[in-house]
């Protein structure tokens, strides 16, 4: 694998550097919220598709925090006189975060932006300059090693991610630290590997800058780097592109031309979904029992077989699996979304109709009609019955979305362990901000359908009969599942055994959807 051309970077060992840079940075309000309010939000927001001309228009004056946005997030050499009204311009041109750049001016070396923390932490991620935003968005890097900073991804997965406190963690395929830097915050020690040692070099200044404690920074591919080591949690936002051999497959990796060469950050180096598919069945033997592995993956839709049984067949022994599928491309729009990420677009016209064309070759080739794209969660559980939860569900959720994960696998613990007969003798609490909806004609007796919606966490909707949303409706935890069809029984004149017999059906999906919560008796 070829490095990165890019310049070196920042010195990691100088952390006395990285913490006054750090205490300039606040003093100067260079935070999100900062940012926010001096750029406004539609400039801030352009930001984050790394549009930065609304950026530039909006800081043309000489304040502290201005000089900061030009310098660090918009690459913009300035004068070093006015970069000393905030920096400490001496220790970080000798740290390597500033060097000169003609006369008077300093640059910055690499791209520092302001994260906000789950909790309100002012949190800083380093990437390479031109990069802080991840995922498609059009980088056109020739650098085989550049490091991304944060993008949808990145945030998709935090939000995800289950924060319950934890002695061990690992993130894998680290990048520029977002994941590790999360994970500092709930588990005590915290591992991080990457392929690119460039990239673990940026986690390392991610983590100084943000005053956040140190990790141990690994390099190699999947699980090599750890060894037999098992964790409480693994995060990984792979390099899940499913690419041909390079990216444009008619390229040699690292020939140095625009869009050509593998990209470490996207471009696995396995056949189709094979890096996803590994990642994920090593998964189970590097988790302690009822540890957590989180993962973004892209799998493929072959003609003749169903995605649910691909990716239910990547599921490790001795797990339990909630996997979602989010999105669906088909492989034109696929192949173009990657094709402008690494910049091919730009080119010449010809040699961007033939690096299409091989991407279409291959997924031919494999009878891939389509890409998936979504969430694999796996939670180590020594049962005989494992619990796997293949779906699709493209619709808008409630972010983060950590404590829903975590309560998913819980109710799942509980609804394993309770048959029909102990089912009817548990008790049940409706959850919060859960809506009851009537479907039918004007001025119907009675509606077509009934349909209860979740307006928290997966935002689910199911549609119910007339027993389950009564019995949904005065679920507050007092009385149990069989006292209450008993009295629905009595209000509707049905027979109640009858009614026990065909209604735990409906109660167990609507505790395994999160419509109803257990509580104890």
């Amino acid at each position: 694998m070829s490095t990165s051309r890019r310049t070196p970077l920042p010195s990691s060992d100088r952390t006395d550097v990285a913490a006054r840079l750090r205490e300039a940075l606040l003093a100067c309000d260079f935070t999100a919220d900062g940012l926010l309010e001096l750029l406004g939000a539609p400039a801030y927001a352009a930001l984050a598709r790394s549009e930065t001309v609304p950026a530039l228009h909006a800081t043309r004056g000489d304040s502290p925090l201005e000089t900061l946005v030009r310098l660090f997030l918009l690459q913009q050499p300035v004068p070093r006189e006015s970069a000393a009204k905030s920096l400490p311009v001496a220790d970080c041109l000798a740290g390597g975060w500033l060097v000169p750049a003609g006369e008077g001016e300093v640059a910055a070396v690499v791209d520092v932006r302001p994260y906000g923390g789950p909790a309100g932490e002012d949190w800083f991620i380093v990437s390479d300059l031109g990069c802080a935003v991840g995922g498609a968005g059009g980088i056109g890097s020739a650098d085989e090693g550049v490091v991304l900073g944060v993008g949808g991804a990145s945030t998709t997965l935090a939000q995800l991610t289950v924060r319950t406190p934890v002695d061990s963690a690992l993130d894998l395929g680290t990048g520029s630290g977002v994941q590790a830097l999360h994970a500092t915050r709930h588990a005590t020690r915290v591992s991080a590997t990457d392929v690119n040692p460039r990239a673990l070099e940026i986690t390392r200044l991610t983590l100084a800058l943000s005053g956040a404690a140190e990790a141990d920074l690994l390099r190699g591919s999947l699980f090599d780097p750890v060894g037999e080591r098992t964790f409480d949690l693994v995060v990984s936002n792979p390099p899940f592109v499913i690419s041909p051999a390079g990216p444009f497959g008619d390229e040699p990796a690292g020939s140095g031309e625009q869009g050509a060469g593998r990209l470490v950050y996207r471009d696995g180096g396995m056949n189709g979904d094979d890096l996803c598919r590994t990642l994920v069945q090593q998964a189970g033997e590097r988790l302690n029992e009822r540890g957590y592995a989180q993962f973004l993956a892209n799998w493929q839709h072959i003609e003749g077989e169903e995605w649910t049984e691909r990716v239910r067949s990547w599921v490790p022994r001795g797990c339990d699996a909630w996997i979602v599928q989010r999105e669906v491309q088909d492989i034109t729009q696929y192949v173009e979304l990657w094709l402008r990420d690494a910049g091919a677009h730009r080119g010449d016209p010809a040699r961007y109709a033939a690096r299409y064309d091989a991407w279409l070759q291959e997924f031919e080739a494999s009878g891939t009609k389509a890409i998936g794209f979504g969430w694999i969660t796996l939670r180590r559980n020594a049962t005989a019955e494992p619990s796997i939860t293949v779906e699709e569900w493209p619709h808008p959720v409630e972010q983060p979305l950590g404590d829903t994960v975590h309560a998913h696998f819980m109710r799942q613990d509980y609804l394993r362990a309770h048959d029909d007969a102990a089912l009817l003798e548990g008790h049940f609490r409706l959850a919060a901000e859960v809506v009851q909806e009537q479907i039918g004609l004007p001025g119907a007796e009675d509606p077509e359908h009934v349909v209860l919606r979740q307006h928290r966490g997966m935002r689910r909707a199911t549609e119910v009969d007339t027993v389950g949303a009564g019995f949904a409706g005065v679920c507050d935890g007092s009385l149990s599942a069989g006292r209450i069809l008993d009295a629905i029984a009595q209000l509707l004149g049905e027979d109640p055994v009858l009614l026990r017999d065909r209604t735990p059906a409906q109660i167990r999906l609507l505790v395994e959807q999160g419509f109803l919560e257990p509580v104890a008796g």
